[in-house]
């Protein structure tokens, strides 16, 4: 499976929001530099107020177009960047991946992917209703949270729009993605 990137952004503040940028650095270990998130501890005010020395799987978000896409045909203009994600995607199915699973963006950079963003409150200071249209039920009744992936920075590089993303997916057995 292979995608490409179609926007990055990133933010110096804690908000959702995330300007686009023509290009960012991943930084090994840490996330996006110049990005409030980036850091080798958690830096999401909620995961800090629990425990501020736990590592920061989180370094990355990553939200599939597809899922843009999804919400316009619900009535949501949504743009890259605005859901918070550092990395907007196409052509790869991020909800499948498996934890582990490595992404090869551009020339060098590699991100693993930790596991799933719970949809917080705050999207629906974007659009009242944001965060349901980000949560929908499988055919079990298990809830399915669509508001994107997050990972870690294993190796560094430089990303723009139309960088190819090429998946890796981790060794068998492969584990589901959870909550981080």
């Amino acid at each position: 499976m292979t995608g490409v990137v179609t926007a990055v952004s990133r933010s110096p503040k804690h908000s959702l929001i995330k300007s686009n940028e023509t290009g960012i650095r991943l930084m090994a270990g840490l996330g996006v530099e110049g990005d409030a998130h980036q850091g080798v501890t958690v830096k999401h005010r909620s995961r800090v107020a629990r425990d501020p020395t736990a590592p920061n799987l989180r370094q990355v978000h990553l939200i599939h177009a597809e899922l843009h896409d999804e919400l316009r045909q619900k009535g949501f203009t949504v743009q890259p960047g605005q859901m918070g994600e550092n990395i907007t995607t196409s052509g790869v199915d991020l909800l499948e991946l498996a934890t582990g699973t490595r992404l090869h963006i551009g020339e060098t950079a590699v991100v693993e992917v930790t596991g799933l963003r719970n949809p917080c409150a705050q999207l629906d200071k974007i659009y009242k209703g944001l965060m349901a249209a980000t949560l929908d039920r499988d055919a079990e009744g298990n809830l399915v949270r669509k508001a994107a992936i997050m990972g870690i920075v294993l190796t560094e590089g430089e990303i723009r729009p139309g960088d190819p993303i090429r998946i890796e997916p981790p060794p068998l057995p492969h584990r589901p993605l959870a909550v981080v």
